[in-house]
């Protein structure tokens, strides 16, 4: 019997184990509303603003916004392929290349990335909410945690269903915006000097990294897919709906700043009720339903990444009772630091998105190198689940790759926080991530082929992906 079926139609059994063949369903279209409506929402829109204020004319802005969404969609839809797979969620599918143990640290800093971002999610529509409710910003800032918290408890088939509501709702709000928006557009655009090649990239890396915060969790929502699902439309769906969205609403957050880059650095949500005098009210609210699936992938990402660090079995230990509790713990603690956070959101969104880019692309170099070049989709899904099996406590080149990797980025960071000591070589320039990315990718390559395990047939130790379910564990 299906056991989400057993226990109810609605509320998820599963956590971190895997999924069996049996118990799979959906679409892969799905894919596209999940990220859809995770893109078409507020802050991809204030991101999109950073493109102005960083000093590009709306020309130059668009062409960084489709550069950065295009090229860095490119690797988050390349993980989702994983879910189908495997049947695991994505921070469980990295001890195949950092040991049981060693996937620590990406955990670690993933754990950081979600709470940042429900932090700067919150503070952004906190404000907004509260006016249109015509409460305070606290319960505001309350309100708005517990709702994704609740959705993320119940699971993975309310997840699905809510997304596909706020890609409609989110749709029609910045559809109706974008048509007010470009009516306000200056007749002649101002135009300036042309920009420097630092600028433009600075730029770019701030909506890679867009994309590529999305890889710790995308095949979250992607492995309860049949494990035939063609790999072809997995990546096609799921690209289609993080770079079409992301890019849309960051064009109109480049529109938005070039009519008026005070009044939407000022009150950036403000600005936006005002477009439609008539509509305010309902912006306001369409605008707080949008930043509803982040928060609920945020809350459920969470969940899933620290069940992965501190329990072997999954399934057995990590209850829909577990998973509220933490959920609950996790809303509360990001409610608080929401509160007392800062309201200086432009620059806050630079800094993070930047600080994370740095740290997630040696990671997502190692994940995707490994799944593609090295086991060309071949594990032993059980062997994950067991502390001292095929993959070890601890892969050491793996974690002395990836720090490497992070080393080699930081003297060509240039951000407002640090600049290292070769951006003035390079114009400015912020290839950091480039760096990460080639190093990573060749340093992990070397340590492959010195132990013979690139491209290995499946064989009686690495069968099938998803033929063994995590049922005995030692």
């Amino acid at each position: 019997m299906d056991r989400n079926r057993s226990h109810g139609e609605s509320i998820e059994q599963h956590s971190i184990d895997y999924v069996p063949p049996e118990e799979r369903h959906g679409k892969p279209w799905h894919l596209f509303t999940v990220w859809f409506s995770s893109n078409v929402q507020i802050t991809a829109f204030v991101t999109g603003v950073l493109a102005v204020t960083l000093g590009l004319d709306l020309p130059w802005a668009v062409a960084t916004i489709l550069i950065g969404n295009l090229v860095g969609a490119v690797f988050m839809a390349y993980h989702s392929i994983q879910g189908p797979r495997l049947g695991v969620p994505q921070m469980i599918q990295s001890r195949a290349q950092f040991g049981f143990l060693g996937t620590l640290l990406p955990v670690v800093i993933v754990l950081c990335m979600y709470m940042g971002f429900g932090i700067e999610g919150g503070v952004i529509t906190g404000q907004a909410f509260a006016n249109w409710a015509h409460i305070s910003f606290t319960w505001s800032v309350i309100i708005q945690g517990a709702v994704p918290a609740v959705i993320a408890i119940v699971g993975y088939k309310v997840i699905h269903l809510s997304t596909r509501v706020v890609s409609v709702v989110s749709g029609l709000l910045f559809l109706a915006l974008t048509i007010a928006l470009a009516g306000h557009l200056p007749e002649h655009l101002p135009s300036g000097p042309a920009p420097s090649f630092g600028t433009v990239l600075l730029v770019i890396s701030i909506f890679v990294s867009w994309q590529l915060t999305w890889a710790p969790y995308v095949s979250d929502y992607s492995r309860y897919l049949p494990e035939d699902t063609p790999s072809r439309t997995t990546f096609l769906w799921t690209y289609a709906g993080s770079a079409l969205g992301s890019s849309w609403v960051m064009i109109l957050g480049a529109f938005a700043a070039t009519i008026s880059a005070e009044a939407v650095g000022d009150d950036a949500i403000g600005m936006l009720s005002q477009q439609i005098p008539a509509l305010s009210s309902a912006i306001l609210l369409a605008i707080v339903i949008g930043i509803v699936p982040a928060g609920v992938y945020g809350y459920y990402g969470m969940y899933l990444t620290a069940i992965s660090a501190f329990s072997a079995k999954g399934h057995g230990s990590a209850t829909p009772l577990v998973r509220a509790v933490f959920i609950v713990v996790s809303a509360a603690l990001t409610i608080a630091a929401t509160l007392m956070a800062s309201g200086h959101i432009l620059s806050t969104v630079e800094n993070i998105t930047l600080f994370l880019l740095y740290l997630l692309v040696p990671w997502t170099a190692i994940n995707l190198t490994d799944y593609y070049v090295v086991r060309c989709g071949h594990y032993d899904v059980g062997e994950l689940f067991r502390p001292r099996g095929e993959y070890g406590l601890v892969n050491w080149p793996a974690v002395v790759v990836y720090l490497v990797a992070i080393a080699a980025q930081i003297p060509f960071i240039s951000s407002s926080l640090y600049t290292g000591p070769l951006v003035d070589y390079l114009g400015g320039a912020d290839i950091s991530w480039i760096v990460g990315l080639l190093v990573a990718t060749v340093l992990y390559l070397a340590y492959a082929r010195r132990t013979r395990k690139v491209a290995q047939p499946v064989g009686a130790r690495a069968s099938a992906p998803g033929s063994h379910a995590p049922l005995s564990v030692d």
